[in-house]
């Protein structure tokens, strides 16, 4: 491995593999969790596993907020300390202010030389962007050039979503009360869909099953004739599921998919999304 004169950070919401992180030697900034009167740090005082068995029963909803501009800070300093910039790829800004905080910190480090990207995606898409840009610093790549990438990357990168039930949507803003409760009659399973850094509705299915399904069709239409096609199964306490999802993916596209991954959303992004959601993140061309 060549040591890259670019450090790389993200936020936690990418909820990057443990291989990814160490093998680009990427920062984390957590994002914060609140439940009641405590917080928490994403990904460093809760895991996911025990956020979603407590989501299940705690009666209490958490909320989120963005780190800090001294958390960021920090951990921009702490980056830039052996390198000679600092490359930060964040969650969409239409998603969380993540990317205006890190934005915020960098100018009031006139002495650093940082690129902050806002990606338009989160999860297993932003760690992917993550991946790829790592590869290229790696390989030599400036600052501008890797930023450049990560903004190439950004039209072909997408996420696809069915949440197990729609109260977490409901709670966040993203449906109304009438619709979660005819939505919950009649076993309807929404799809989402990320476009222009946002998610929205794509369809909803009448099934669990259904809805999985038809988010595998939905994928292998769009991926159908790319290459270095790249599929990450996400979930919220359903591995089994996104494991599922991903591999019916990658059996369609075949030789196009040059990896698949399976790994859990983190904490801030499941109080959104709410436990058994499963997902299907990709990129395709790098």
């Amino acid at each position: 491995m060549t040591q890259s004169n670019i450090a790389l950070i993200t936020d936690s919401t990418a909820a990057l593999p443990d291989e990814i992180r160490q093998r680009y030697d990427v920062l984390i900034v957590p994002t914060m969790l609140h439940w009641g009167a405590q917080s928490y740090r994403d990904g460093v005082d809760i895991s996911p596993q025990a956020f979603f068995e407590r989501l299940k029963t705690d009666p209490v909803h958490p909320t989120t907020s963005a780190f800090s501009i001294g958390s960021a800070q920090e951990i921009y300093r702490q980056a830039a300390t052996g390198h000679a910039s600092v490359l930060g790829l964040h969650i969409s800004s239409k998603l969380s202010g993540v990317y205006e905080i890190a934005q915020q910190a960098r100018d009031l480090m006139p002495d650093l030389t940082v690129k902050i990207v806002d990606t338009r995606v989160t999860a297993m898409a932003l760690g992917f962007v993550i991946q790829q840009v790592g590869e290229a610093c790696e390989a030599g790549a400036s600052l501008d050039e890797a930023a450049a990438l990560a903004q190439a990357m950004i039209p072909n990168a997408g996420i696809l979503l069915s949440p197990e039930v729609l109260t977490y949507l409901q709670r966040g803003g993203r449906i109304g009360a009438a619709a979660a409760m005819v939505g919950g009659l009649l076993d309807l399973k929404p799809i989402l869909d990320l476009q222009d850094g946002m998610l929205k509705p794509l369809e909803r299915v009448r099934s669990r099953k259904k809805a999985l399904a038809r988010m595998v069709d939905v994928a292998v239409e769009r991926l159908t004739g790319k290459t270095k096609v790249r599929l990450g199964g996400v979930h919220a306490n359903a591995e089994d599921e996104a494991r599922a999802v991903a591999q019916a993916a990658a059996e369609r596209l075949g030789s196009a998919v040059v990896q698949t991954t399976v790994c859990p959303v983190s904490p801030t992004v499941g109080a959104h999304i709410g436990p058994g959601t499963v997902g299907l993140c990709y990129t395709w061309g790098f």
